[in-house]
């Protein structure tokens, strides 16, 4: 199983301009990998810089410090000094993201919303709500709600929309940050059969999951961000 994002030396440090250059460490020297076909859970208290890492790796943040390579095309590319135009080309090609909070988007559907990364790829109105559909349907989201904008539904719906369109393209990479967090039992198992699912298809998974149910369900590795250390899942692939 190839790598498909390395991490070697990642250090983050916050620094507040409007307070005088305050400056708050995040965290310092992480060292982890990612593989095909794996999930890799990241572990920590609240505060430990989980979702920080995450959205590093999605470059939203720029480390201070260290590389993040990530496999695109066959080649490995590092995305702390990747352009933009490649940066933006990783995200609609290998690395998928799905955060805590849909962004909302005025006046448009939530099928549409999950369709667009598929019609961003340039496959066509029809195939691309079929499979946005076939999705809403397996989270529990009414078919009277799919023409609806996502901005009218409740915080647990939303989410679905949201898990929905980050499962509509087979990525390479799918980041995940809680995903389940807002969702009933019911529903936090569709996520973990998704997670499954895209395990099997070769994704490599990396994801913050505080229900230590749904962690232990889809984990083949667990990276503590406290100690820097990587615990190895005895788990087959399903």
């Amino acid at each position: 199983m190839q790598t498909m994002i390395d991490v070697q030396g990642l250090t983050k440090v916050f620094t507040l301009h409007n307070q005088g250059g305050i400056q708050l460490p995040v965290f310092s020297g992480i060292d982890f990998s990612a593989r095909q076909q794996e999930c890799t859970v990241l572990f920590g208290e609240s505060g430990s810089g989980k979702s920080t890492l995450l959205r590093s790796l999605y470059a939203n943040y720029l480390p201070t410090s260290g590389r993040i390579s990530v496999r695109h095309r066959g080649e490995m590319v590092d995305m702390t000094g990747a352009s933009s135009q490649t940066l933006l080309q990783i995200r609609r090609e290998t690395i998928g993201y799905v955060s805590q909070f849909l962004r909302v988007i005025p006046r448009v559907s939530a099928l549409d919303v999950v369709a667009q990364p598929l019609r961003e790829r340039g496959v066509d109105e029809h195939h691309a709500h079929r499979r946005a559909g076939e999705l809403l349907e397996r989270l529990h989201i009414p078919e009277r709600l799919w023409s609806l904008p996502p901005g009218t539904f409740s915080g647990g719906e939303q989410q679905r929309v949201n898990i929905a369109r980050g499962f509509i393209v087979d990525y390479p990479v799918l980041l995940l940050d809680e995903p389940t967090a807002s969702l009933d039992h019911r529903n936090a198992a569709t996520v973990v059969e998704l997670i499954q699912e895209a395990r099997s298809r070769g994704t490599a998974v990396v994801g913050i999951f505080h229900d230590a149910e749904v962690r232990d369900a889809v984990a083949d590795q667990i990276y503590d961000i406290a100690s820097q250390s990587t615990i190895v899942q005895d788990r087959a692939v399903s």
